[in-house]
């Protein structure tokens, strides 16, 4: 069993909260847009991290990581990318990859809109975990936080943290 904190979109904001609410997470996953190797490396040493670069991250983070990534954590297939739309909207990018070996787990960031939904078609649960930074458009920062159990999905958590505008922590 792990517990995955899952975040994106943190376009080079830093806020401790973020070490709070994964602090029982196993893993970190990041799904672009961190704008800043600084965040990508306080993260890294918190917690093991895997992350796909967004089309905010340049130089560095490149060389980091991988616009996709795909792997097993226990016994679910999981892809995630930046750019990846969402169920009966998949970008153009990844939708092929999807489509022909559909993962069990989709994660995408990029839109700064939280969304957890089940493609029934392909069997597969999508999330995006909106925006962690201030900048967009976003009305409320947030994260999630995940159970893999085997191949089950339990006790997902959708963790606001403030209004951007508001610049609150």
């Amino acid at each position: 069993m792990k517990k995955i904190g899952i975040i994106s979109d943190t376009h080079s904001y830093w806020d401790d909260r973020y070490l709070q609410y994964f602090e029982p997470c196993d893993e970190i996953w990041h799904c672009g847009d961190f704008c800043s190797t600084e965040i990508a490396e306080r993260l890294a040493a918190f917690r093991p991290l895997r992350a796909v670069c967004g089309n905010g991250d340049g130089g560095d983070l490149r060389l980091m990581y991988h616009d996709v990534l795909r792997f097993k954590c226990e016994d679910v297939d999981v892809l995630m990318k930046h750019i990846g739309g969402y169920p009966g909207r998949y970008d153009r990018s990844i939708i092929r990859q999807i489509m022909e070996n559909p993962p069990q787990l989709f994660i995408s960031g990029h839109s700064h809109i939280l969304k957890i939904k089940y493609d029934k078609a392909l069997g597969l649960l999508h999330i995006n975990p909106g925006a962690a930074g201030l900048q967009g458009w976003h009305k409320e920062r947030t994260l999630v936080r995940l159970t893999i159990d085997g191949s089950r999905f339990t006790d997902c958590e959708v963790i606001t943290l403030a209004d951007p505008r508001k610049n609150q922590i």
